[in-house]
């Protein structure tokens, strides 16, 4: 089966300073013709960063579009051309005030695949020592400490509905030979 669909002309439709939204029209496999919105993200990271073998780090931020503040783990966009390898390092710092002298990949998800081209980056951080975190401009967000089991439990309650929080722990927790959380 062919699953790839052919672009036949790609509008902008708006030009924002962080994201592009275009509209595709495209032919699907069978000559079916129709149109695609598309989302442009330059992508972010998302750390794990462990304080100690039970203890990991999240960020309590107001989020604008849901117009609640919510729990999530350290995260940021992508500047354009920047390495996420290094971008997660400064993340980390900004929004913690901690540096990590361990770095593991955790790979990579999709957070919307179905109209949008974000990719977030996922690290577990650990070895921490705290420098002093320095958020962005406007950026106001607050650091807590919790035990893994009190973030399943936020988790299960319902208190962290990030995707991207679930996703990275998930992943750190079944990362094949990873022992961070047993």
């Amino acid at each position: 089966m062919d699953f790839e669909e052919k672009t036949l002309h790609s509008e902008v439709v708006y030009d924002g300073k962080v994201i592009t939204v275009l509209k595709d029209d495209v032919e699907v496999s069978n000559g079916y013709k129709s149109f695609r919105e598309v989302i442009v993200h330059s992508g972010g990271v998302v750390i794990v960063a462990k304080k100690d073998e039970q203890t990991i780090l999240l960020v309590k931020q107001y989020r604008y579009p849901l117009k609640q503040a919510i729990y999530e783990l350290p995260a940021g966009k992508l500047e354009v051309g920047e390495n996420p390898d290094e971008a997660c390092k400064r993340e980390l710092e900004e929004e913690t005030g901690y540096r990590a002298r361990n770095w593991k990949s955790l790979g990579y998800i999709f957070t919307t695949p179905g109209v949008c081209t974000e990719k977030l980056y996922l690290y577990l951080a650990s070895d921490l020592t705290y420098v002093g975190e320095h958020p962005d401009e406007g950026e106001i967000l607050k650091c807590f400490e919790y035990k893994t089991d009190e973030v399943f439990k936020m988790i299960i309650n319902g208190e962290i509905n990030d995707a991207k929080t679930i996703c990275a722990i998930s992943r750190a927790l079944l990362q094949k030979g990873n022992t961070a959380y047993d």
